[in-house]
């Protein structure tokens, strides 16, 4: 059976920023019939749930990984380490369960592919990948 890393809250985990999710059933109706394995690299990357709303600064999650750009939470504190922390045990877990694809919460500075927040906190987007999804491109 073929084998998807999705992030965790789409499949229901309450590991969201907020400590929410956001399954549905089209992401339940997406990965019918393929062994799933459920992660959220913030958690792995030693994050609480809840936790302080963070956003990639100064690039992507490419240039977070090259150490250009930062992961920051609305504070004003770094998380960078933790979120390339959890970028790893994502990595990991994809090559350990045999993951070709994954299935990514979309804009989140972790997850995020193609577009993600900004870093002022006010909501805008701007395009570029999170560390996860980043590092998980790269491999």
């Amino acid at each position: 059976m073929e084998a998807i890393l999705v992030s965790a809250c789409l499949r229901g985990v309450p590991c969201r920023f907020d400590g929410q999710h956001k399954a549905s059933a089209e992401i339940a109706e997406a990965v019918t019939g393929r062994e799933v394995v459920s992660f959220c690299p913030e958690v792995a990357g030693g994050l609480p749930t809840p936790r302080r709303p963070a956003e990639l600064v100064g690039g992507d999650g490419n240039d977070v990984l090259d150490g250009t750009a930062r992961v920051v939470e609305d504070t004003g504190r770094d998380v960078t380490a933790e979120f390339v922390d959890g970028a790893r045990r994502a990595l990991a877990a994809a090559r350990h369960r045999g993951c070709t694809e994954a299935l990514l919460m979309p804009r989140s500075p972790s997850c995020g592919r193609g577009v993600v927040y900004d870093g002022s906190f006010a909501g805008e987007l701007v395009p570029g990948d999170g560390v996860t999804a980043a590092l998980l491109e790269r491999n």
